[in-house]
């Protein structure tokens, strides 16, 4: 029988077969990457009349300070990751799967849109708000739930990273998964956790450009 209008938003909040059909629209629509799952959620959302603020789309009250740390924090844990992190993992020193981008002016722009838009606003508004709320919403709001659902998008968000990075990718995705998972648990605004995420990826893709990669990542373990 066919739901009252009116029930619909309602239903597509909750875990009725409509709610679940939703998230398994949005599950299978991330396969074709960020952009897809994020116009997804965000058209699930506004049919959902879920607030954006659920999702953690809301300025937070010390905007200034609060954006200007998380930048300088995105540049510091990936200089962190690189020269430290991921050369005590074993980690090659450069990436060799964007290595095209050394020196390649005609590449920059995409991909810079790619890590502004595909990266910082996508993955983080899946990732973070979209699998916290639905997550939050069905297991509970304990410091225990929310220190398991952490966890499991971490490892989801490291997972998508295998395809095109292997495993050093992988590594890496675990450690800014947690990093910027726990930034978001604690303070439940996404706009921080994608300006760090965008000044984490801008800087790895300076590194590459100019050819610093090696530099940083023999800068302490040679």
């Amino acid at each position: 029988m066919t739901p009252p209008l009116d029930s619909v938003p309602a239903q597509l909040r909750g875990f009725e077969p409509l709610g679940v059909l939703a998230i398994l629209a949005i599950l299978v629509g991330s396969v074709f990457g960020p952009p897809v799952s994020a116009v997804l959620v965000l058209v699930w959302a506004y049919v959902a009349e879920l607030p954006l603020r659920d999702l953690g789309l809301a300025v937070p009250a010390d905007w200034g300070r609060s954006l200007v740390l998380a930048l300088l924090g995105g540049i510091f844990l990936k200089l962190v990751a690189k020269a430290i992190v991921m050369p005590l993992l074993g980690a090659p020193p450069v990436n060799v799967r964007y290595q095209y981008l050394a020196h390649n002016g005609a590449a920059l722009p995409a991909a810079l849109i790619t890590v502004l838009v595909s990266a910082a606003f996508g993955e983080e508004l899946f990732f973070r708000g979209y699998l916290f709320e639905r997550l939050q919403r069905l297991l509970g709001t304990s410091v225990r739930t929310l220190v398991g659902i952490v966890l499991l998008t971490t490892a989801l968000f490291a997972l998508a990273h295998y395809h095109d990075q292997g495993l050093p990718g992988v590594e890496q995705a675990v450690v800014t998964g947690l990093v910027f998972g726990g930034v978001f648990a604690w303070r439940r605004k996404l706009p921080i956790v994608m300006v760090a995420h965008g000044a984490f990826d801008l800087t790895a893709v300076a590194l590459i450009y100019w050819g610093w990669e090696a530099k940083v990542a023999h800068l302490i373990f040679h």
